[in-house]
């Protein structure tokens, strides 16, 4: 018998079990890990470095990362925001940094650093850790629930949901009532064969982006033929680093479009265009009337050798090349096509996107419990009394930058003020 049982030895599970003993010392709580190992995320996040929030302090600036989630999270960032994640922290002996990009990591650079202080403070408060222990089924009895697991059965007043992508315990909910938007990946990037990035591998630069809308065939009543009716608004667009890698694209603006169009790419299943803007100042219409007085002034110079705008000197050369340009080309010598041609290169650069690849190992789920099911005053369920949720479980996901841990925190620290102040 346990007073809270958290499910999910994760970010949001630790935090959780933490803040409740913390609150309410009396209570017996137990977290439940399905596999042998916990914390794994935590482990990987950041490049090993685990990125643990943002500095973002403003709520308002907060929500806007979040792609779902960001109407339900203003009140609960107002509760428990990155600065009260980061006093958690160092309270507990953990040094915490802010990067030029906002980004907060620990001052070791460790991710073990955050693990450790989880582990330390779990065993000082005599939190039991089951590890090896998947919940099999959770039903209710009487006003709390039982838990059961492989070979046994728990009981419990309180349960807390931290069990981020998983099917078999959403599978369970939705038998209990709740409604589970289909889960769909959200922070990859895109698969790309291209010679013009082809050998050009850890390249970044600044870039717009966008993808425009695809073809749609609508019957004109006229000749029952098909005609082609495009929009001009592109589907989606971002800007930021863009990087190139032995499979396609990534980096900051990449990933934002691949948060923001989850569902979106989904149903493209994932094929799809993609066009970058390389020099984002400028439109190709603004970049041609510039070519042409570069090619005025530089006349008497090749074209691959005289870079017209910053970009690193490889990708300017394959832009060129794409431009049908040779090598030996003078600028004087370049026809009205091939100028027109580098423009559009260097400012709709269009690639045919054909797979995604996860994220590093930070892969992250768009989907999960309705929000409309979920009180974000306690994260509690509408439907069931003393059943409570945190972190991916539900329907919130964000960019990359700290933004997803920031989600565990917030709504695993609500839980747990609910939990402990109920007792």
């Amino acid at each position: 018998m346990f007073d809270v049982i958290v499910v999910g030895g994760g970010a949001a599970g630790y935090y959780a079990a933490i803040h409740i003993v913390e609150q309410a010392p009396h209570l017996k709580v137990a977290i439940f890990e399905r596999g042998k190992t916990v914390l794994s995320k935590v482990k990987v996040s950041g490049g090993g470095r685990c990125n643990v929030t943002h500095g973002e302090f403003d709520p308002r600036e907060l929500i806007t990362n979040y792609p779902r989630g960001e109407k339900e999270l203003l009140g609960p960032f107002h509760t428990h925001a990155p600065m009260d994640v980061m006093a958690f922290f160092e309270d507990r002996g953990v040094s915490l940094k802010i990067e030029d990009d906002g980004r907060v990591f620990p001052q070791s650079d460790s991710s073990q650093s955050i693990i450790d202080c989880f582990e330390a403070e779990t065993k000082r408060l005599g939190i039991k850790v089951l590890r090896n222990s998947a919940v099999k089924q959770f039903q209710k009895q009487g006003e709390g629930w039982q838990v059961t697991t492989m070979n046994k059965h728990y009981q419990t007043k309180k349960l807390l949901l931290a069990t981020g992508s998983n099917a078999k315990i959403w599978n369970q909910l939705k038998d209990l009532g709740h409604t589970i938007v289909s889960p769909v990946p959200s922070l990859f990037t895109f698969n790309i064969k291209d010679e013009r990035i082809n050998g050009i591998q850890g390249i970044s630069a600044d870039v717009s982006v966008e993808i425009p809308p695809k073809r749609i065939f609508t019957s004109d009543r006229e000749d029952l033929g098909l005609k082609s009716v495009v929009k001009d608004e592109p589907v989606l667009c971002s800007e930021g680093p863009i990087l190139i890698t032995h499979w396609g694209l990534s980096g900051p603006a990449i990933l934002k479009l691949s948060a923001w169009g989850a569902n979106i790419l989904h149903d493209y299943n994932y094929v799809f265009r993609v066009n970058v803007n390389w020099t984002p100042e400028y439109t190709t219409g603004s970049m041609e009337g510039f070519l042409k007085k570069v090619k005025e002034v530089e006349s008497k110079k090749t074209v691959m050798r005289t870079q017209a705008v910053q970009l690193p000197r490889r990708l300017w050369t394959k832009l060129v090349e794409a431009a049908h340009i040779t090598k030996d080309e003078k600028w004087a010598d370049i026809t009205k096509e091939k100028l027109i041609n580098l423009a559009k290169q260097l400012t709709a650069c269009s690639f045919r996107v054909e797979g995604k690849s996860t994220f590093k190992e930070e892969f992250v789920t768009a989907g999960g419990v309705d929000l409309k099911e979920i009180n974000f005053k306690t994260f509690e369920s509408k439907l069931h009394p003393n059943l409570y949720f945190a972190g991916e479980i539900i329907n919130v996901d964000a960019i990359t930058g700290g933004f997803n841990f920031q989600n565990a925190w917030t709504g695993a620290y609500l839980a747990a003020m609910s939990i402990a102040s109920q007792s």
